[in-house]
């Protein structure tokens, strides 16, 4: 369906895009994901044509990205764009009649819409009226109103309380289900992991990682073991045999170095730890982030 190739955007003696490819296919959820200022939001209005990228190839089903294309896409950017001073029902009926929705279908679709994200107590309130999630929501409600077959979304869960994610989560998957395809920006790896078909990592403005998450997971190993316990595991970061770890409050994952069994870690935390989980499994995204971004830092320094 969509497919970048070699996208580079400059600013001044900054390059916020370097050579980024990637490509999405109908029925997948794609997570661009990496750090805070890693190029995300930069990519995704290069490939939306918002941002005239300085080179490379962005098609649509074969064919170049166009102003015909824009009415088969849905874009939720990250800051809100809504006008604060209008009622809800005119807000998402006004972007729906940008889409070329006819009024009487677009306000059909509204009504259903706001009942699902139990918007319609507000449906005559004022954008302004409503809380910052709240917002959000009926952000995301004129981003798909139209029904797009390419749905992409910069940092969706932003102000989105648990239920609200949950919610979103869902739909995610039905767009799936309808053979929709969903790109959406994170932090987040955590959301990425759990959500994701298919990932493009990007640091610094390039692809580091990219690929389904199985592969991406396959290729860093199963030398991963996940931990829940009782105690204090503060110790748990230096311990022989641990060549990475990522530490909660009550939870670990340890990458072991190569020749370091489970058996002879699980020796070193009976008598330390109260155990309630010991499994081993391929490693978190979180891990593989941290461990991957960690090393081209490195690298560089």
């Amino acid at each position: 369906m969509l497919d970048v190739v070699n996208l580079r955007k400059d600013f001044a003696a900054v390059r916020a895009v370097d050579e980024v490819s990637f490509e999405v296919r109908r029925g997948e959820i794609f997570g661009l994901i990496g750090r805070n200022g890693a190029g995300k939001t930069t990519t995704i209005r290069c490939v939306l044509n918002i941002l005239q990228p300085d080179r490379g190839r962005i098609t649509y089903d074969g064919k170049p990205f166009s102003d015909e294309t824009r009415n088969h896409v849905g874009y939720l950017p990250e800051e809100r764009g809504l006008y604060r001073k209008s009622k809800l029902v005119d807000t998402i009926v006004y972007f729906a009649g940008l889409r070329g929705m006819k009024p009487a279908a677009a306000r059909e679709e509204t009504h259903r819409w706001l009942s699902r994200f139990e918007l319609l107590p507000y449906a005559g309130r004022k954008v302004e009226e409503l809380s910052k999630g709240n917002q959000q929501k009926v952000q995301f409600i004129t981003s798909i109103i139209h029904d797009p077959d390419l749905v992409i979304m910069d940092e969706p869960f932003s102000g989105l309380d648990p239920v609200n994610q949950i919610t979103l989560k869902e739909i995610f998957r039905e767009l799936k289900q309808r053979g929709k395809a969903i790109i959406f920006s994170t932090h987040q790896m955590d959301q990425a992991e759990k959500l994701s078909d298919a990932i493009c990592l990007i640091d610094r403005g390039r692809v580091v990682l990219n690929g389904s998450v199985r592969e991406v997971k396959q290729q860093h190993g199963s030398n991963s073991v996940h931990l829940e316990f009782e105690g204090d595991g503060e110790f748990l970061r230096s311990l022989p045999g641990v060549k990475n770890a990522i530490t909660y409050e009550h939870a670990a994952e340890l990458e072991l170095a190569d020749g370091f069994s489970t058996q002879e870690l699980l020796s070193l935390l009976l008598h330390r730890l109260e155990l309630r989980k010991f499994e081993v499994r391929e490693p978190s995204l979180e891990s593989i982030f941290i461990q991957t971004v960690g090393q081209r830092q490195e690298v560089e320094a």
